[in-house]
């Protein structure tokens, strides 16, 4: 029997402790990981690694390649509104001191980090109050048929009963309200604060609110999906500085759009027919500010 080599050989509490050392390694990468994962959805979207848009993002196609696939049961019913806001887990009352009237719901999560975020603005002066929450597709239904049958103007006085081309109409009443099926607010994500008007937001008090806002609300998760067209935006809506989006959850109510709603589904109210061919969903649903894609 050949005569083994002692020197050759490693003592029992090294090898022990090379052991425990690369089981120690492997549970901190694991729980790292798991960590990096749970912070996530609370992460301050302007500290979210972004990757590089391309200058039109305008296909469902493109927006599945950008946006990351939801963590959440999101189905049809909820992307288009028809859900009952008292009975969806997921949506819960507006307390009556956040908002200009009462039984206005919002996303659970995003309620939560709305009442952060006006609590430090009232910090600093500032108040923020909620004018337009979650919508059902009946709500966002009655507020596109008064414009578009008249009963109520539009931008400027205008009229879109004056308008006979259907598309054309449509595009007018798009300005500014989202097609029924349409709209982030079916998303109990977004919210309308203080003021409808963009002019209330350009001096005075409403300027102070736009400007805090503008440095500030990315800390809690919110965004302005609707900023003025140029090269973080192609086009759409015109801009809303009362419109901002709750994005940790509104991107995964985006992305699932992207996938499950296709024209077919967009029905159900007058002019429903010009969606298509003005392709309300590339031109309108996903066409928003880019700095609101919170992506890795």
């Amino acid at each position: 029997m050949a005569e083994v080599n002692k020197s050759d050989k490693q003592p029992l509490w090294h090898q022990a402790f090379l052991i425990a050392m690369v089981v120690l390694l492997a549970v901190l990468f694991i729980y790292s990981r798991g960590y990096r994962a749970s912070n996530r959805a609370r992460m301050p979207v302007d500290t979210v690694e972004r990757q590089a848009f391309p200058d039109t993002l305008r296909t469902h196609e493109d927006m599945q390649e950008i946006l990351q696939p939801p963590v959440r049961d999101i189905g049809p019913e909820q992307l288009t509104g028809r859900v009952d806001p008292a009975t969806d887990t997921g949506l819960v009352i507006i307390g009556d001191a956040y908002a200009i009237r009462a039984g206005m719901y919002l996303h659970e999560e995003a309620y939560d980090a709305f009442r952060e975020m006006r609590e430090a603005a009232l910090a600093d002066g500032v108040r923020l109050t909620i004018l337009s929450a979650f919508r059902t597709f009946d709500h966002q239904k009655r507020i596109w048929e008064d414009k578009w049958h008249g009963r109520r103007e539009l931008h400027g006085n205008v009229m879109a009963t004056d308008i006979d081309d259907p598309a054309e109409r449509a595009r007018e009443v798009l300005r500014f309200s989202a097609m029924p099926g349409t709209s982030r607010h079916h998303w109990g994500t977004d919210m309308d604060l203080n003021s409808l008007r963009n002019s209330y937001f350009e001096s005075g008090e409403g300027q102070e609110v736009y400007e805090w806002l503008s440095v500030n609300a990315s800390l809690y998760g919110f965004c302005q999906p609707y900023t003025a067209h140029g090269d973080r935006r192609d086009g759409g809506y015109e801009e809303e500085k009362w419109h901002w989006s709750y994005i940790p959850v509104a991107d995964e109510y985006l992305e699932a759009y992207s996938r499950l709603i296709t024209y077919p589904q967009i029905t159900g109210f007058a002019g429903s027919e010009t969606a298509p061919s003005i392709r309300v969903i590339e031109n309108y649903v996903l066409d928003i500010n880019r700095d609101c894609l919170g992506v890795e």
